[in-house]
């Protein structure tokens, strides 16, 4: 609020200083909540990639002895059962990088690309775990299923999650910019600091109205007759 006492430019100027500092502290918080949104986000898609790289990396090995079938290593069909999960791979890595770009400009997929991606999902479990299932060890279903199950998680999560984060970052910054914009000094507020500055003797004329308030020209004239108005 403005000051009620104490010369008229003084109290322009303290009411000025005194918002541009709190408006000054807000936008430094704001930028800073920001910049840690942005960084969290990076971090939260780095380790799901990781999570998701490994994951498959790991289930290459079990798609490649199914997909071999006992055939002879280094034989023509033991070489090409390699290529089965890497195909699957980069289809599906394809599909979530999409996604995930989509969803920071607020776009979402058809049913097309979600059957697609869930169908390369399936497939790696289906192909990961059918010789533990034919096996009849629960041991080793257990062991071959986790992967490609968090793999089929964090497929989901790290779209929904980088949206979010992305819609976090993006009020922060609207919280900067909104900080950041000079506030404007209202009618009343100029009103308050010209009637503090006027004394007995006073002659109110719009030049000393904008002497005392730092108000412009088309102001002055307002404020004066609303200050003669009211005496």
């Amino acid at each position: 609020m403005v000051a009620a006492g104490g010369a008229g430019p003084a109290c322009a100027v303290r009411f000025v200083h005194a918002d541009a500092g709190v408006d000054g502290d807000y936008a430094g918080r704001s930028a800073m909540s920001a910049e840690s949104v942005e960084t969290v986000a990076a971090q939260v898609d780095r380790l799901c990639w990781t999570g998701i790289l490994l994951g498959l990396a790991f289930t290459m090995t079990n798609v490649q002895g199914f997909a071999a079938a006992g055939a002879a290593p280094w034989s023509l069909p033991w070489l090409a059962a390699w290529l089965l999960d890497p195909m699957v791979s980069l289809v599906l890595l394809a599909i979530l990088r999409a996604e995930q770009v989509l969803a920071r400009h607020g776009v979402r997929t058809g049913g097309w690309v979600r059957a697609a991606k869930w169908f390369a999902l399936a497939a790696t479990y289906v192909m990961n775990t059918w010789a533990a299932y034919a096996a009849g060890s629960a041991a080793s279903v257990v062991l071959h299923s986790v992967p490609p199950l968090v793999v089929f998680v964090a497929a989901e999560a790290v779209t929904d999650l980088r949206d979010k984060l992305g819609e976090a970052a993006g009020r922060a910054s609207k919280c900067v910019e909104a900080a950041a914009s000079p506030r404007r000094t209202t009618f009343a507020e100029y009103l308050a600091v010209a009637r503090a500055a006027r004394k007995r003797d006073t002659v109110v004329t719009p030049a000393w109205v904008r002497e005392v308030t730092g108000c412009s020209r088309g102001l002055s004239s307002k404020l004066a007759a609303a200050l003669k108005a009211a005496s």
